[in-house]
């Protein structure tokens, strides 16, 4: 189960001394082909890295035959200096695994604002390029994993013989748009590039674009997909789509698991809603409420933050008419009290909040966690 599953894809991760920790820091994916189609999506945060910058350029011709990750630096507001770098990146991954420059995709995870140690930084891709093996995957993971306690993987293998495999980094600045944190999945099956595109933007759409953690939205955010085509086989396109669904929903449920300091995984499930975007809204509303995720940690179903928030978004209900439960105990049911709050039991990692706005027929989820001490701490001492 990792980003090598896939038949035609080899990778490394090693330590290549960005980190002070001495942790493994630099991970290398290589398309050994015979097809090289690749699509894309990327953080909608205006302040884009310069890998951002980079692989959006090398991506104006659908085609990959490497992906180069680093830990320990995003190269995040960085100036042209820092664009050079993930140019000169590229370039000698490119002379190392005997590709196109422009064939390269570049990824950066870290403290922003800080250069690269590039010196560091070709010793690594020297290193993982002799390093490269297709029993790679699970070190590529580790590689890039910052505030993560576990690498995040995921495989999906057809009948039909098609597989898709992947990896993820991400523990907090979990509020995507399109894409989260560092993503990296390959597969073998013959899809051509333009499919690739439009299976990865519904996959990212359903999954990650709807996994909220925190509320931010990184500069670095990146979701490659890469196809070998080495399988031979061109899986049907809607089954194609569904299983990359799958395999991002399952890196996606992985990350938050990990979310920084976190004892809650919470689903926030609006239904009845007049349109998609509506359930959207208040269930994001809800799911970035401060005051609501505390309340969570401290396992009080506080119903009154709930709809606080789901009060603030420009979603078509009446608040005479909205009913909320946690974990199924109904607690407040058409505008008026409902269950006592002490039927509800929070103590479990699981949490369902379901929130109905007797509006209409259309639904949406989005998946967050508490806000803990242990969040607190994580970010206050990030950077030192």
């Amino acid at each position: 189960m990792s980003v090598t599953a896939a038949k035609g894809f080899v990778a490394a991760g090693v330590v290549a001394g960005i980190k002070d920790s001495g942790s493994p820091d630099l991970a290398l994916v290589v398309n050994q082909g015979p097809l090289a189609h690749a699509a894309a999506v990327f953080t909608g945060n205006r302040f884009k890295a310069a890998p951002v910058q980079w692989s959006r350029q090398a991506l104006a011709t659908p085609r990959l035959a490497a992906v180069v990750l680093n830990s320990g630096g995003a190269n995040a507001c960085t100036g042209d200096a820092g664009f050079a770098d993930a140019a000169q990146t590229a370039a000698w991954v490119a002379a190392e695994v005997g590709c196109e420059v422009e064939d390269v995709a570049v990824c950066s995870t870290g403290l922003i604002g800080v250069r690269l140690p590039m010196e560091a930084v070709l010793g690594g891709i020297q290193l993982a390029a002799q390093d490269l093996s297709q029993a790679g995957g699970p070190s590529a993971a580790e590689a890039i994993m910052t505030t993560d306690t576990v690498a995040k993987q995921a495989e999906h293998g057809s009948p039909s013989g098609w597989t898709i495999g992947g990896m993820a980094k991400g523990a907090g600045m979990l509020a995507p748009a399109l894409a989260t944190m560092l993503v990296v999945i390959t597969t073998d099956a013959v899809v051509e590039s333009a499919e690739l595109d439009r299976a990865l933007r519904t996959a990212t759409g359903f999954t990650f674009d709807r996994t909220d953690s925190d509320g931010c939205m990184s500069t670095n955010d990146t979701v490659i997909l890469l196809a070998s085509g080495a399988s031979g086989v061109s899986p049907d396109p809607a089954e194609f789509s569904e299983a990359l669904t799958g395999v991002c929903a399952s890196l996606a449920r992985q990350l938050l698991a990990d979310a920084e300091g976190s004892c809650h995984d919470i689903e926030v499930r609006v239904e009845g809603a007049a349109t998609e975007a509506d359930a959207l809204e208040v269930a994001r509303a809800v799911a970035r409420s401060n005051l609501f995720k505390c309340a969570i940690f401290g396992n009080d179903p506080n119903w009154g933050r709930v709809l606080a928030a789901a009060g603030t978004t420009a979603a078509g209900f009446d608040p005479d008419h909205v009913d909320v439960a946690f974990n199924g105990v109904r607690v407040f049911a058409d505008g008026q009290l409902g269950a006592d709050r002490s039927e509800v039991d929070l103590t479990s990692r699981d949490v369902l909040v379901e929130v109905n706005l007797h509006a209409g027929g259309e639904a949406a989820a989005i998946w967050t966690n508490d806000l803990t001490y242990g969040y607190v701490k994580e970010n206050a001492e990030y950077s030192s």
